[in-house]
């Protein structure tokens, strides 16, 4: 459950601003069909703090529908702990096979804040809890040193990595062996960071690409790092636009080029438009352009 592809999707609204379950059935299918090993919803690419807490459900329960036995997350990132733990309770009896949790994304918690933080929210769910560290988008860095102090609590069980820093991998790895799973958050860093350990690869652009983000990470995973490397080279211009203020309408245009999916964002979000949509388009046809061939790994 917490190695592979696990794409933090996208959420599909209507033109009018409803949620658009049968474009996320779609699009959702096409992550199982490559390969991916699960799904995350409600995430910041998911636009979550944008929707109400039914709606997440809603979106959960469609993400359910299509993923079958494979796992599905609901992202728990809340201004205040309290609804965090209220939202942890729904997704336990909506039936989410774990959470991903950001300590507040408004107030800025510090070392203690975030400890009680994520250790109430991982009680008031009792679910499998992947922490979320990222101190560039959210200000809190989850650091090996509060990581310790969460070790005892076996609900907490990986990281989605997010620092920006690839050594952050390796620290956690030495200090703790395999007592958490190490994913790696940050698309432009997945190959890196896979080379010193990490199990497995949140992943953005494979919401639009994931028959390649699929093949890199199988590939390194059965010790085939050049032919890997080959496909991550073509894939970096793509990969960073997950690295963006933007990334939600960058991958959702990316969408819309490459499997014929739709922009629609929520307010205060807009579609990209003038000169950033029109190097953004053009990031994405020059890669379709060059798609690479792409063999298969075991």
């Amino acid at each position: 459950m917490w190695t592979g592809v696990l794409p933090a999707v996208t959420t599909k609204f209507t033109a009018d601003g409803a949620l658009d379950h049968a474009e996320m059935e779609r699009c959702f299918a096409l992550q199982m069909q490559a390969g991916c090993d699960g799904l995350i919803v409600c995430g910041s690419l998911g636009e979550g703090p944008m929707l109400s807490p039914d709606e997440r459900l809603a979106v959960l329960k469609t993400a359910q529908s299509v993923a079958g036995a494979k796992p599905v997350l609901l992202t728990v990132s809340e201004a205040g702990t309290r609804e965090a733990c209220a939202l942890a309770a729904g997704a336990a009896k909506a039936g989410a096979a774990g959470l991903m949790v950001v300590p507040s994304p408004i107030y800025h918690t510090d070392e203690d804040e975030t400890v009680a933080t994520l250790s109430a929210v991982a009680a008031a769910g009792d679910l499998p809890v992947m922490i979320y560290s990222n101190r560039v988008a959210y200000r809190v860095d989850v650091t090996p040193r509060i990581m310790e102090r969460l070790a005892g609590d076996a609900r907490f069980v990986a990281i989605k990595e997010s620092s920006d820093d690839i050594r952050r991998t390796t620290e956690i790895i030495n200090h703790f062996g395999d007592r958490f799973a190490v994913l790696t958050g940050v698309d432009n860093l997945a190959f890196e960071a896979l080379s010193v350990g990490a199990v497995g690869w949140v992943a953005g652009l494979v919401v639009a690409f994931p028959e390649e983000t699929v093949a890199i990470y199988r590939l390194m995973k059965a010790g085939r790092t050049a032919e890997a490397l080959e496909i991550y080279r073509w894939f970096r211009p793509l990969l960073d636009l997950d690295v963006s203020t933007f990334l939600v309408q960058n991958i959702k245009l990316a969408e819309a080029l490459a499997i014929g999916s739709t922009e629609h964002v929520r307010m205060p979000r807009k579609p990209l438009s003038g000169e950033r949509r029109a190097a953004v388009e053009a990031i994405v046809r020059t890669a379709l352009e060059r798609r690479p061939t792409l063999k298969r790994a075991a």
